[in-house]
């Protein structure tokens, strides 16, 4: 009979112990993370209930921009369960801006048939450089539209330069996930884009399961580099030497607001009327890093 050995191993940890791994399919609630070489300079967990902080975010209201049909109001962006829950509804009612006759597409619809919700950092927080991370749930439908993305503090768009972080549409009817950044190319609303987009297919051909998901979506920005993450996969890498406006200025060289919405229809976001609604779009968390 083999003589057996028993080693009695202690181990000691310095501080709190290890953050359990998250369920994907739920919030995480685990304390933000450390990361070493960084400090954490905002963030939003969203562990309240009812409105998203009004000291952190504001509201975009009514048809706003790219044709999209839906009408973003408020009350269709909600926190509860550790989550901001950004709904998209079929639902209608009467243009309240409506002008009949009028060439202006956010004012020639009478009425209004799907809702949505757009909230924004612009004028409470912006940030130069660092690291942009947020966990999130997107519905992965037709029609819909989910983004999270970052626009410059100072000039008209796309002068002011714009992140998308994330988007998810249909091209030429293929779900993709896409990560962009644009900047001006003089004319007016004219835009130079560096661009990326993946079919969804890149993602599920993986993970069967991967729509019903939370994933991380990152973005490390400094002052030659915006790189942008999905689930650690480098999707986008731009140089940011290369970005600078026919006049000279480089957006990217300035502080950025973030935006959350969740758009329908309209120019990228596809054909809605055989979704099933409502749809949902939740955010579990938004962190930013910068160096120390």
């Amino acid at each position: 009979m083999k003589k057996i050995t028993t080693f009695l191993i202690v181990c000691t940890f310095s501080g709190s112990m290890m953050a359990s791994p998250a369920d994907p399919y739920k919030p995480d609630n685990n304390s933000p993370q450390a990361i070493s070489g960084y400090k954490m300079v905002w963030n939003d967990e969203f562990n309240i209930k009812g409105k998203p902080d009004s000291t952190s975010w504001k509201y975009e209201k009514g048809f706003v921009r790219n044709h999209e049909i839906q009408w973003y109001q408020p009350e269709n962006a909600n926190c509860n369960g550790g989550l901001l829950k950004i709904e998209g509804r079929r639902e209608k009612f009467a243009n309240t801006r409506y002008e009949k006759g009028s060439n202006n597409w956010k004012r020639n619809r009478d009425s209004i048939n799907y809702t949505a919700a757009s909230i924004n950092t612009a004028g409470l927080h912006s940030w130069l450089y660092g690291r942009f991370i947020v966990r999130a749930r997107i519905p992965a439908v037709k029609g819909a539209w989910p983004a999270i993305w970052t626009l410059g503090n100072d000039h008209p768009w796309p002068s002011n330069g714009e992140i998308d972080q994330m988007e998810f549409y249909q091209i030429k009817n293929v779900p993709s996930i896409l990560a962009n950044v644009a900047w001006s190319t003089g004319p007016r609303n004219s835009a130079k884009w560096k661009g990326s987009n993946r079919p969804l297919t890149h993602f599920t051909d993986k993970d069967k399961d991967w729509a019903n998901k939370f994933h991380i979506w990152r973005m490390d920005w400094d002052k030659d580099f915006i790189r942008l993450y999905l689930d650690d996969e480098l999707l986008n890498e731009v140089d940011l030497s290369k970005t600078i406006n026919p006049d000279g200025f480089n957006p990217f060289h300035q502080a950025e607001y973030i935006l959350l919405n969740l758009a329908i229809g309209g120019d990228n976001g596809g054909d809605p009327s055989q979704t099933v609604f409502p749809i949902v779009y939740e955010v579990d968390y938004v962190r930013i890093y910068q160096k120390k």
